[in-house]
């Protein structure tokens, strides 16, 4: 899950990490009535939207006065940002954060995440703050430092303070950079977080140490811990199938193609995926129903695929372990009814009463296609979403 940047810094302060002072306003005459509450001579007006890259778009302006701060949020509130991490249609902003304005001295890049191939906890740093980190390892990669966390220890003084060192921080700000860091490391692990990223971490005129900008993404598998957490979701940012699936208890994540795929097991989704792109089609959604689905689960889901207009054609694949393949079918010919299917349908079953699912499914006298293996039901899949436009 994610949240807004303004939410991740009201995270962070609660935790004792630095952050600038900001407020946010869903309106122009708030964006100027949050400039007069924080004072001062200069602000930054943020766009307040679920992706990074916001100040190349536009969407980050420096006031230097309060016409300035109004004419800013005028033009900013309502627009359409368009930017690496939106894809093509962009994001409509309807919030903004507005911030005390800090004379920077230097910009640092500081992130915490979860290593896989290690299974730990991984504080990584970087001088080249501002920047992309994917640019910086791909350019400059020796200017990116870790520190790998022992799990039972955590993020130790010591740790903290070789990174502060690596990445060049200067001695006299080494010990406000160190619980700067042990705050953001305790805040990851408190609210079970798949990402801290502080980019920049910046260094004031004043000598402070702040977390200029904050992106903060949680597990949501843990989310039922942090109800405090939960009611940061702002589900204008989401997609409205995510949404929907989520309710079913179903991972779903839109994609840009034309074939809808609803597989179970993360694992075969993922290669489901790649066997349709093998074979010339593009799939238009991860689905996995889980190892507990249920017809109605099933019903939902074929529901929630058929929602996007851009899909032309179903690929379910299916290996029954817990989940049997007869509660798939039914689940599947009960969906068929209720859609009323216009587009292709293909089904590979394997595993747990595969024989009784596939006599499920010849019994429909529907429309239905089988495959006799992954390869052979994603070529099926595309050649005949492929007929089908080539027909109109």
């Amino acid at each position: 899950m994610n949240i807004h940047e303004y939410q991740g810094k009201e995270i962070l302060a609660q935790n004792g990490v630095a952050v600038p002072k900001g407020i946010v306003a869903f309106t122009v005459p708030e964006a100027i009535q949050a400039a007069e509450m924080l004072g001062g001579n200069s602000w930054v007006v943020k766009a307040q939207i679920h992706a990074g890259g916001r100040g190349k778009a536009g969407g980050v302006k420096v006031a230097k006065t309060k016409e300035e701060v109004s004419k800013y949020a005028e033009s900013i509130l309502g627009s359409t940002l368009i930017t690496h991490q939106t894809g093509p249609e962009g994001k409509k902003v309807k919030r903004l954060l507005v911030e005390e304005g800090c004379q920077i001295i230097k910009e640092y890049y500081i992130g915490i995440v979860v290593d896989r191939a290690t299974s730990r906890i991984v504080l990584m740093g970087s001088e080249e703050g501002g920047t992309e980190i994917e640019e910086i390892a791909e350019k400059q990669p020796e200017k990116i430092f870790k520190e790998v966390i022992d799990p039972i220890l955590g993020l130790t003084p010591f740790q903290a303070r070789r990174l502060a060192f690596s990445i060049r921080i200067p001695n006299k700000q080494i010990n406000k950079a160190v619980p700067f860091m042990i705050g953001l490391y305790e805040v990851f692990v408190e609210k079970d977080c798949s990402i801290a990223e502080i980019n920049p971490l910046v260094l004031t005129e004043g000598g402070e140490i702040l977390a200029l900008d904050a992106k903060l993404n949680f597990d949501s598998n843990a989310l039922y811990r942090h109800k405090d957490v939960v009611a940061y979701r702002d589900f204008e940012e989401e997609d409205t199938k995510e949404i929907e699936a989520s309710k079913y208890d179903l991972s779903y994540i839109s994609l840009n193609g034309t074939i809808g795929c609803m597989v179970n097991g993360a694992g075969l989704a993922m290669a489901t995926m790649d066997i349709i792109k093998h074979y010339g089609g593009e799939p238009a959604n991860f689905l996995d129903v889980g190892g507990g689905a249920t017809p109605q689960k099933v019903t939902e889901a074929f529901k929630i695929i058929l929602s996007d207009q851009h899909v032309k054609g179903i690929f379910v694949n299916i290996f029954g372990g817990i989940m049997k393949c007869d509660i798939i079918a039914e689940g599947i010919v009960e969906a068929a009814k209720q859609v009323s299917l216009e587009v292709p349908l293909v089904v590979r079953l394997e595993g747990t009463n595969v024989d009784l699912g596939k006599k499920i499914l010849l019994e429909s006298k529907m429309d239905i296609i089988t495959a006799e293996s992954m390869a052979d039901g994603a070529q099926k899949i595309v050649s005949l979403v492929q007929r089908k436009g080539e027909e109109k």
